[in-house]
């Protein structure tokens, strides 16, 4: 079992993290839901000012989500007045595509997502944040205006490395990694999973220490030289180019596939039903965009005191049922909940 899955096994255990920072020998990782904001085709961070955007984005974090988000004059702390986050001083904002359903006769239907192991909300996305775990390596928070991206919405093929990736989860749940690694695929599976199918986007460790965006979204930050890529929160070393070390960020959702398990309703030809809104059928389009948005220096307090779970001391939180009343309404207004001839956006992508 690797690091991060035994610190997940021990939290729950044991309830580690409950308040007081994590004992020694058990690796830090912050871990929390961030409840669904808005189901929309907006994408601020590669098509800011479109609307709408050219595909459907789930978005948790701070109520200021917009269609442009000008690093330059929107301050995510000032302009949001509530998160979908447990931690109330997170305003930052987090998007990945959204999974549909292709039934047998053509129609689709939006996969709903499924609150992670121990957590709560309505469903959304699992946040990490995670430290090196060697608890000596420095880690430098994230600073204003701050932004990254990993993935690719026009991806075609499999990725150099797999840092999106996907679980056929058991119906018991499954802690053997917490990473993209075995037995994680970049693409969809291929069979009905009990469980529901999981998906994961790693984000790197490494930043140049001066851009806090670059035009592509990526060139400001890298992953470690070595290591494998499924340890790059163990501390391997960061290239010359960008030397500071910055915490992990992990997007986890469970994507509820079950109410779609009858294989009367997939392809005849028995081909896997499931659909990125990018017009994906084969799972390589999956990405995640991420806008720094904590208050003050609460999440380099937060690192530091090396917090597990999704209760610090040092952070202020809500309950999920407070979490789940930070929405905001549409700006495109696309059925998201019903069955619909085509995904929204479709018509942009074919």
């Amino acid at each position: 079992m690797q690091w991060k899955a035994l610190a997940l096994a021990l939290l729950v255990e044991h309830g580690f993290g409950q308040g007081f920072p994590v004992p020694d020998g058990i690796p830090a990782m912050l871990r929390f839901q961030c409840s669904q904001l808005v189901i929309e085709r907006l994408d601020p961070l590669v098509s800011p000012g479109s609307i709408p955007s050219p595909h459907l984005h789930q978005i948790v974090g701070g109520n200021s989500f917009n269609a442009t988000m000008d690093p330059s004059t929107h301050d995510l702390v000032k302009s949001s007045t509530c998160t979908s986050c447990t931690f109330t001083e997170d305003f930052s904002n987090y998007w990945t595509a959204v999974l549909y359903f292709r039934a047998r006769n053509g129609t689709y239907k939006r996969v709903p997502q499924l609150p992670n192991l121990g957590l709560g909300g309505n469903g959304g996305v699992t946040i990490y944040y995670i430290p090196p775990h060697d608890g000596t390596t420095n880690v430098t928070a994230f600073k204003p205006g701050f932004r990254m991206l990993v993935g690719d919405a026009a991806l075609s093929e499999p990725g150099q490395d797999p840092k999106v990736c996907h679980r056929c989860m058991p119906e018991e749940g499954d802690n053997s990694n917490l990473n993209c690694a075995a037995p994680d695929s970049q693409t969809l599976p291929a069979e009905p999973c009990v469980g529901g199918i999981r998906s994961v986007i790693t984000f790197p460790t490494c930043w140049d220490g001066v851009n806090t965006d670059t035009p592509d979204h990526k060139s400001h930050v890298a992953y470690p030289t070595e290591g494998t890529f499924d340890s790059n929160a163990d501390g391997g070393p960061c290239p010359e180019t960008h030397p500071v070390k910055i915490p992990q960020v992990m997007l986890e959702t469970i994507w509820d596939t079950t109410p779609f398990n009858d294989e009367e309703l997939w392809p005849e030809d028995g081909s896997q039903p499931f659909v990125w809104s990018t017009n994906d059928r084969d799972g390589y389009t999956q990405h995640g965009d991420y806008v720094f948005g904590w208050k003050d220096d609460s999440l380099q307090r937060a690192m530091d005191y090396r917090c597990t779970g999704d209760v610090c001391d040092v952070l202020e939180h809500q309950t999920f049922e407070e979490s789940i009343k930070c929405t905001i309404p549409q700006t495109v207004e696309d059925d998201v909940d019903g069955w619909v001839t085509h995904i929204p956006g479709q018509e942009m992508l074919d």
